[in-house]
């Protein structure tokens, strides 16, 4: 089986802190995984890592069997789409959403090279089938959150990544906006030329039945990883938030409540 991701005795140190403590991590070949976590559980720190951002302080990294210092990241990145609400703060909120799209492929902020046919085509062809093609030719800014969410990962599957990184993709939605993107996401998974994809969450219900196995990620360190069913538990759970919870299984998603 060929492993997307190995992670091995990770640790991240800035300004005395430990940020990432012993994180060992592997995804194998026909594995799609969410990441659970509360804020400052050190996600963004292991997703700069994923993206060649931040190097460890200790250990080892390989991704799309590429070991980090054996190959140079700025390539890697073209074939890792991110995904993440931060981006939508750097983007040009003028661009016409063809156009954010087409960027996808020489991964800037805005275009700099001159567009094919081909590429407005392909454009479109992700924008329809991601429901939002009704904006072609509107202004970023005009589109509403989960448009712009749609609009987003259209642009990071412009250069047919091999690995997808879906970064709290839904804040910010309404329900109706959350489970239309999720929709669009579970669809994405039964294409024969999906992507591997990480999605990170502080939702155990955002966790779909395509997201195979789960990493529990707690104040830098892994507190749970392995197969989904077997993770989301409620006594893993409880342990985790430090609180007493419980699970209620509806359409194989995870819904969390206080007990």
């Amino acid at each position: 089986m060929k492993t997307i991701i190995e992670m091995r005795d990770i640790s991240w140190v800035r300004d005395g802190k430990t940020l990432l403590q012993d994180v060992d991590w592997s995804v194998e070949e026909h594995q799609h995984w969410a990441i659970l976590g509360l804020n400052g559980s050190g996600k963004t720190t292991l997703l700069n890592m994923l993206n060649g951002y931040q190097w460890p302080t200790t250990g080892r990294i390989s991704v799309l069997g590429q070991t980090f210092g054996e190959v140079d990241v700025r390539e890697l990145r073209r074939s890792i789409g991110w995904v993440s609400s931060s981006l939508q703060e750097k983007l040009y909120v003028n661009e016409k959403a063809e156009n954010l799209v087409v960027s996808g492929k020489f991964a800037s902020i805005g275009l700099y090279e001159q567009p094919t046919d081909e590429d407005y085509e392909k454009a479109r062809s992700l924008m329809e089938q991601l429901q939002c093609a009704h904006l072609y030719n509107r202004t970023y800014q005009t589109c509403s959150q989960g448009e712009k969410q749609k609009l987003l990962i259209a642009r990071a599957l412009m250069a047919s990544p091999k690995l997808l990184i879906l970064d709290e993709a839904t804040n910010g939605l309404d329900f109706i906006s959350r489970e239309a993107l999720l929709s669009s996401i579970e669809w994405l998974s039964q294409q024969p030329d999906a992507p591997h994809m990480i999605y990170v969450t502080h939702h155990t219900e955002e966790i779909l039945p395509i997201f195979s196995h789960t990493l529990l990620l707690r104040r830098g360190e892994v507190f749970a990883a392995g197969p989904t069913r077997e993770v989301l538990q409620d006594d893993h759970l409880s342990a985790f938030f430090e609180m007493p919870v419980e699970l209620t299984w509806r359409h194989d998603r995870a819904w969390l409540a206080k007990r």
